[in-house]
């Protein structure tokens, strides 16, 4: 096991569906809340909050940690804190969802808040580009059982920032898929096409691959989990046609409870059907397995060769946003690694 460890971690590869405040963990919630408040929340007061038997309520503790950043130096420090372990994974390329739509929520739909995270954001950004030769790219992340108007003002930013700010690569949806599909965005979606953003999309993890026609059917290039596509072929032969990225999250969905055991994931059925899969860590301080684990249970639950584990590598580059000659760079550094 030490040499397959060591052989993923030396694999060039990209993290495609990861939230930033989901890799904040305990320990830096109770030291953010040693900053702020009076007495600082215990190591044990920051644990309970990342504790949660269903998708419901891990969707509550996510809102409650995010609750507690209060100014943009502790998103500084979180970013900070995500890219280091991201460069310690052997992960080269991260496109990082932003909760844009929360951060609203909390400050009063304020349109004036978010500029001064995404400044110390993008500190900690140009830091990783610079000290650890990480890149990564921001999803700006709406929440679709919000109104259309709400996530709209998060699409708007993204639009508005991407020309001085290429670093935003793309907007998403995520929130709870049972309390709202895609087809309200359609128009959403639109115009954040027109205005060069990549468009990605949570389909199918709590819901039914109708969920993902819909999510398609409105323009999403890359859908996150996507874990009920197994139980019908047309979509699968869809996803394959269309070379649709699937950002895999084998031990989120096991967490929530929509998948029973990571051995019981369609990762590996996806895999040999030839659908564009990736794999990912979704928000690794509430599911307790990082990217580099992920791979390690992919090889162990599922029989994954190093040759099989060297292809999902792969996948995770061409299915990122990266621009083309910097994904023929990785592809080859990758099939290099022995």
């Amino acid at each position: 096991m030490i040499e397959i460890q060591d052989f993923i971690r030396r694999l060039p590869k990209a993290e495609l569906h990861l939230h930033l405040e989901g890799t904040i963990a305990p320990a830096t919630l109770a030291e953010l809340s040693a900053r702020h408040d009076a007495p600082p929340m215990s190591p044990a007061e920051a644990d309970a909050l990342y504790q949660f038997t269903n998708f419901t309520e891990f969707i509550e503790s996510f809102k409650a940690v995010t609750r507690l950043l209060k100014d943009p130096e502790d998103y500084e420090l979180a970013a900070w804190r995500m890219m280091q372990h991201l460069a310690e994974q052997g992960i080269v390329h991260a496109e990082v969802f932003i909760s844009v739509g929360v951060i609203y929520m909390w400050r009063n739909f304020d349109p004036r808040c978010f500029e001064p995270i995404f400044e110390a954001l993008e500190r900690s950004r140009e830091r990783a580009a610079r000290e650890l030769g990480l890149s990564i790219y921001w999803i700006f992340d709406a929440v679709r059982h919000f109104t259309v108007e709400q996530a709209g003002r998060v699409f708007r930013k993204a639009a508005e920032m991407r020309p001085a700010h290429p670093s935003v690569a793309g907007i998403g949806l995520g929130g709870d898929e049972r309390r709202a599909g895609s087809e309200p965005f359609r128009a959403l979606y639109a115009r954040a096409r027109d205005a060069g953003l990549r468009l990605t999309n949570h389909a199918g993890e709590t819901t039914g691959p109708e969920a993902i026609w819909e999510a398609l059917a409105i323009g999403s290039e890359r859908i996150g989990h996507a874990l009920s596509a197994i139980q019908d072929e047309n979509l699968l032969q869809e996803l394959k046609a269309r070379s649709a990225g699937i950002e895999l999250n084998p031990t989120s969905n096991v967490r929530t409870g929509v998948c029973p055991s990571f051995a019981a994931h369609p990762l590996r059925q996806y895999f040999d059907r030839g659908l564009l899969v990736t794999l990912n860590s979704d928000d690794p301080a509430f599911f307790g397995s990082d990217l580099a684990h992920e791979y390690l249970l992919a090889h162990s639950q599922q029989g994954f060769t190093r040759e099989e584990l060297r292809q999902l590598a792969a996948n995770s580059i061409r299915a990122s946003f990266l621009p083309e000659k910097e994904r023929a760079a990785w592809l080859a550094r990758i099939e290099t690694v022995e």
